[in-house]
């Protein structure tokens, strides 16, 4: 089901899922001492909408920001609309431009200075309404859409240091193949299904992106009230806002923390009768992440899960099963007397025996 709508969202470009900020606040918390003295870019958000802004506005002082710049998308389905950070006086943020006959246009705020009106270091909502008072920061119309790939857009990306923001699904492989062009740090949300990619799974074996830290439990998103769901389940609205969960939702980053260096303890010996060969690769099957057994040395193949528990000094990424050199059935996936398997990763331990 989780498949269906993300097949859906590709369709129709319903890509405007708004994470929360309990979400937010979780995965952030592990990367705070990457952020002093950083250029943090939202791009791909609404700041009026956007809890990354909201998140980054409120927490300024405390990271030691340097810079917050945030564009949205014209076609944004709910620009401007509901939380309403701020009032500019003289500026209606809903005007129709020349060419844009909707009501809605692009722009990007810049913040380099947020007050801190209890000289506590904390920073409230109250001062968060403030952003744009401060003649140190700025809101400017694009000339453009506010589209991730626009020359516009693209010299904001080159300003800044990290990028952090939920990305249109549909357009994830070319989002953050832009993010490996430029050379800049991130981190973002995605489906799961994209470590299947062909591309970013090239970048996972790469170390050039992995997993983030907080990718249990069910993540909720804001959606445009028509977004259509199907099950009910999926679905719930509170005080006027609809919100859309999507089980299969995970981080993904290429910050460093420190449990992506922890040892995973294997205890399980190897045996034949349960770790069969596949038919068409030279590797066993390893159903279950916690039953990599201790003992083996060649290559493995493990639930993609097992990347939540990935440590690069520990193990050796080889291939994803539809596209490694060697399968005798190319782009398909790992089998077993005949019956095929949900995708594998191809891996083996490094060094000895541990």
């Amino acid at each position: 089901m989780a498949n269906e709508y993300l097949s859906n969202a590709k369709k129709n470009k319903a890509d405007d899922f708004y994470t929360q900020m309990p979400d937010i606040e979780a995965e952030m918390r592990h990367y705070k001492e990457h952020f002093k003295g950083k250029v943090v870019y939202c791009n791909c958000d609404d700041p009026y909408e956007s809890n990354f802004f909201k998140y980054f506005a409120l927490n300024f002082n405390v990271l030691g920001l340097k810079k917050l710049i945030t564009t949205c998308y014209s076609a944004s389905p709910v620009a401007g609309v509901q939380l309403t950070l701020f009032d500019v006086k003289g500026l209606d943020t809903r005007r129709v431009r020349e060419g844009n006959t909707d009501g809605k246009h692009a722009y990007k705020i810049e913040i380099v200075e947020v007050e801190d009106s209890n000289k506590d270091g904390a920073v409230d909502m109250g001062d968060v309404k403030k952003l744009l008072v401060n003649r140190k920061n700025a809101l400017t119309l694009l000339k453009g859409d506010g589209d991730f790939r626009s020359a516009e857009c693209v010299q904001l990306l080159k300003q800044a240091d990290i990028v952090v923001t939920n990305p249109p699904f549909s357009l994830f492989r070319e989002y953050v193949a832009q993010l490996i062009e430029y050379n800049k740090e991130f981190i973002i949300v995605g489906n799961q299904n994209a470590i299947t990619y062909k591309e970013i799974f090239l970048f996972i074996k790469q170390n050039k992106i992995w997993i983030g830290y907080e990718n249990g439990g069910t993540k909720w998103f804001q959606v445009p009230f028509d977004y259509d769901i199907k099950t009910e389940s999926r679905i719930k609205i509170e005080n006027g806002i609809k919100y859309f969960s999507m089980g299969n939702i995970m981080w993904f980053t290429n910050l460093d923390f420190e449990k992506r260096h922890h040892i995973l303890d294997l205890y399980k010996r190897y045996t034949p009768e349960e770790y069969p060969q596949y038919d068409n690769y030279d590797a066993i099957n390893v159903d279950k992440v916690a039953e990599i057994p201790y003992d083996y040395d060649g290559a493995m193949g493990v639930p993609i899960t097992f990347l939540d528990k990935y440590n690069p000094e520990q193990f050796e990424i080889i291939g994803l099963d539809r596209y490694i050199e060697g399968n005798k059935t190319p782009n398909r996936r790992m089998r077993i007397g005949g019956k095929e398997l949900y995708a594998r990763i191809i891996c083996r331990r490094k060094g000895s025996h541990q």
